[in-house]
């Protein structure tokens, strides 16, 4: 993100002016659409649904070129089938990345202090229980399952389930999940646009009473329960 678009951002009444050149550049938007989907199966914080509809709204906007005119006539744009495969074949290469991982080196992922850092011991149990219970179908599950994707294909590869069986079902969510992302954006931009802008005041105001819980459960209910 670079000084133009951070200006652009902060001074324009409307977010969607400010992303139109990147509309037009296909190249560097599946170079960044790939980047993202690896880091997000990695565990890194990288909203992987962020970058979804990211996309998703940029392949909207390559296909309206009436409505955001490209900088040049003819220009390449950000083509929604070619965002959705890419997506897919990231998202699907890395999840199964990572039961390698954790097929290959076990338990012992668990012990290394960046996992520690990121999931606590009660977690991994939890992890581990669950999967256990509900079999090689949690691979599925887990996909649809922010936050617990990364440990939760660890924990599918440390306790050895077939390698085919988790491709198939890792990538039936995740051809049901990733590529839909993009092309319903992409083809319902404006209609679902249209209602993001109409109720932005009512989302805001969940999203402050979301972090207003957040912080009184987290930080201010302790301190009270410590008081004598």
């Amino acid at each position: 993100m670079n000084d133009s678009l951070l200006q652009c951002l902060w001074h324009s009444k409307d977010t969607l002016t400010c992303l139109i050149p990147y509309a037009y550049e296909p190249t560097w938007v599946y170079i960044f659409l790939v980047t993202m989907m690896l880091l997000s199966a990695v565990g890194l914080p990288f909203p992987e649904e962020a970058t979804l509809v990211s996309v998703g709204i940029l392949a909207y906007m390559g296909a309206h070129p009436d409505k955001y005119p490209p900088p040049y006539h003819g220009a390449p744009y950000v083509h929604a089938q070619t965002a959705a495969i890419a997506a897919f074949v990231a998202v699907f290469l890395s999840d199964f990345l990572i039961y390698g991982i954790g097929r290959m080196f076990g338990r012992q992922v668990f012990d290394l202090k960046p996992m520690r850092a990121i999931l606590s011991e009660e977690n991994r149990q939890k992890i581990e229980a669950w999967t256990k219970k509900y079999g090689a179908y949690a691979c599925g599950i887990f996909r649809f399952t922010p936050g617990i994707r990364f440990p939760g294909h660890l924990a599918c590869g440390m306790l050895r389930f077939p390698a085919w069986k988790f491709g198939l079902i890792d990538g039936i969510a995740a051809l049901i999940s990733v590529p839909t992302q993009i092309l319903l954006l992409a083809h319902y931009g404006e209609t679902i646009l249209g209602f993001l802008k109409q109720f932005k005041i009512v989302v805001l105001c969940l999203l402050t009473v979301v972090l207003l819980a957040f912080v009184y459960k987290k930080y201010i209910k302790p301190r009270f329960a410590r008081q004598p």
